[in-house]
């Protein structure tokens, strides 16, 4: 039995699906909220939009539990041989969000999982390496410098996992895109209507991975010999720059595009006035000033290579290959129109 935890996410659906698809007796924990309204849901094969989450496929069992209070997670792992945690916080509204939801969290299953002896796969994310040195990549072994609350909430999480599960698997993917994505979407969008925002300043390089390709890695990660205590890099070997993901997307989508290059000052003018929206209506979101300090840097690039030596891991689907079936799900969705 796998425990899953983030399963209505993006990352976690896509998990939810392979380990349904291939019959594994599965569990997705959600909040006793979600697990009632999944309940009055009919399942069904694939997933479909639950308030801004998606249902579960069918044959996953829900179990109700709070991450960040530790209610409910002992009965949920009861009988799991393994616990994959994807659930985190992305966007917060204030710093103490972001440690709640990702280090706390992290922290109250493994404490659980350590009572139980159930192997524990962890996500974690490049940010907590911050970026890459000049013309150079980060590899598991490089000293950790997250610039964010949210990178630094995650390298925590980490920190505190090692202490109580040290043979619990850590990976680490970079920027990630598919189907039922909304962080790249909104880039992927503008594209679609024939214009592109860049922040001025030269060309940033960064690594990224195709959801369906991470799922690869998680399992393998979950089920290799090799990977207990470890820690992987999960990403594609080809890093890209911003202009070849738009070139990529503006030439799938058939459109001529409009390049608007933003100054460094007026991009941190507009994440300020993103926290302030997000103050005002109480709802975080993806633009501040730290994302905007995030997207300055020349580089987040990461060395994969002992996650192919160690897992046999490879991610093998190409940008152009990836981009496509984005855009076709974005298409087919209603969420752009090409």
């Amino acid at each position: 039995m796998i425990l899953v935890t983030g399963g209505t996410g993006f990352i976690g659906s896509h998990l939810l699906d392979r380990l349904a698809d291939a019959g594994e007796p599965v569990r997705a924990l959600v909040r006793p909220q979600t697990a009632r309204a999944q309940s009055a849901q009919p399942q069904t094969a694939r997933p479909q939009t639950l308030r801004g989450k998606t249902a579960l496929p069918h044959g996953v069992e829900a179990v109700s539990g709070d991450l960040a209070t530790g209610e409910g997670l002992t009965d949920a792992a009861r009988g799991a041989d393994t616990i994959i945690h994807i659930a985190g916080v992305l966007k917060a509204l204030t710093p103490e969000d972001y440690y709640r939801g990702n280090t706390r969290a992290t922290e109250n299953l493994a404490r659980v999982a350590a009572e139980c002896g159930t192997r524990f796969v962890h996500v974690s994310s490049l940010a907590v390496c911050g970026p890459s040195p000049a013309d150079g990549s980060v590899n598991e072994d490089s000293e950790t410098r997250p610039m964010t609350h949210y990178g630094k909430s995650k390298l925590e999480a980490e920190r505190i996992l090692r202490s109580l599960l040290p043979q619990a698997v850590i990976v680490r993917p970079p920027v990630v895109y598919g189907p039922r994505d909304t962080g790249v979407f909104p880039f992927l969008k503008s594209i679609a209507r024939g214009v592109e925002l860049q922040i001025a300043g030269g060309e940033r390089w960064f690594s990224a991975i195709y959801v369906r390709d991470l799922v690869d890695g998680i399992l393998a990660a979950s089920t290799s010999p090799r990977a207990p205590g470890r820690t992987y890099f999960l990403s594609h070997a080809q890093p890209v720059n911003w202009s070849h993901l738009g070139d990529a997307t503006a030439r799938l989508v058939g459109r001529k595009r409009l390049v608007l290059r933003v100054p460094v000052s007026a991009a941190y003018g507009i994440g300020y006035l993103a926290e302030l929206w997000s103050a005002l209506t109480r709802k975080p979101g993806m633009v501040s000033r730290e994302k905007i300090d995030e997207a300055t840097c020349a580089r987040w690039v990461c060395d994969s290579r002992r996650a192919a030596t160690e897992l046999g891991f490879e991610a093998k689907t190409s940008l152009d290959a990836g981009l496509a079936e984005t855009l076709a799900w974005y298409k087919e969705a209603g969420w752009v129109k090409y």
